[in-house]
């Protein structure tokens, strides 16, 4: 059975003009660029800690307790003397990843949710409902609340921040599917015999992609952010893991004296959030017609 999708309703060839012509936007779009940017020196940091850290995250040497930035540790030592610069290396590799889960299974989660409130209508009402009551809570409390049930763990912590941001998720995914199913291309799929499975994922889900991807990209630095808060109070992942809110958390009692210890991992955070933010505002601004509509 032939696909009823609009971009396959193209002429011959028309499809590598049209993704050239999108990358061209991208690379146009200067939030896009800086945010990749900047998100990709992070990536690249955390996948080269091994060979750039100077000495072993949790390494303890009492020698050099609160030492400050010098040519042997560039960012200075710990309460425990551990070298800070290892340390923010490392614990950029603990953040990124428990973001990216979060957002693997936001997404996963949230575009199931979603999707089936959106095309199932007897059902969207009570799913609707429920996903009221979660966003009845603040995102960032919800997560504290379920990690502090939990205890502290990197899977709790996940598994915290999953259930806090899914049911913005499956809001985005459900706005999409009820304008894309109504689609005269979805219609003509109906009218063909094609199964509701094969509508909802082969033709509706895969045009709504757009606003997906730029909430998951704002979700990913969500997830960094909060990662951050429950770690600081307790509820993230136990130490000594690094990652920037136990390394904040280290640092609280010394700020006075060793302000190296929290100012570092909070700069990678700024940095790491901003990328993020960029990234999401550019793929909006490419991937949204309305936007780029009043653009042109």
């Amino acid at each position: 059975m032939a696909d009823f999708a609009p971009a396959q309703l193209n002429e011959a060839g028309s499809l590598p003009a049209e993704r050239f012509g999108m990358l061209k936007r991208f690379m146009a779009n200067r939030s896009f660029v800086i945010g990749g940017a900047l998100f990709l020196f992070v990536v690249m940091v955390a996948l080269l800690a091994d060979v750039i850290a100077p000495f072993d995250p949790l390494r303890n040497n009492f020698r050099y307790r609160l030492g400050p930035p010098n040519a042997a540790h560039l960012l200075g030592t710990d309460s425990f003397g551990r070298d800070v610069l290892s340390r923010v290396l490392h614990g950029s590799r603990v953040s990124l990843v428990i973001g990216l889960l979060v957002v693997i299974l936001t997404g996963l989660f949230g575009t199931l949710i979603g999707a089936v409130s959106g095309y199932v209508r007897r059902l969207d009402n009570l799913i609707m409902r429920i996903m009221d009551g979660f966003m009845a809570f603040p995102p960032i409390l919800l997560a504290i609340a379920i990690g502090a049930v939990l205890g502290p763990s990197l899977l709790n912590a996940v598994i915290a921040l999953t259930v806090a941001y899914t049911p913005r998720t499956a809001r985005i995914v459900r706005a999409s599917v009820l304008v894309v199913r109504e689609s005269e291309y979805v219609e003509a799929a109906r009218a063909l015999g094609a199964g509701h499975v094969r509508i909802l994922f082969r033709h509706i889900l895969l045009n709504s992609l757009g606003p997906l991807l730029v909430q998951l990209t704002f979700i990913f630095a969500l997830a960094i952010l909060a990662e951050a808060v429950l770690s600081f109070i307790g509820v993230g992942p136990s130490p000594p893991t690094p990652t920037f809110g136990n390394i904040i958390a280290d640092g609280r009692n010394y700020i006075a004296e060793a302000p190296w210890i929290t100012i570092w991992p909070g700069i990678a955070i700024m940095v790491t959030v901003l990328g993020l933010n960029l990234l999401g505002d550019g793929l909006r601004d490419v991937l949204d017609p309305r936007l780029r509509a009043e653009a042109r």
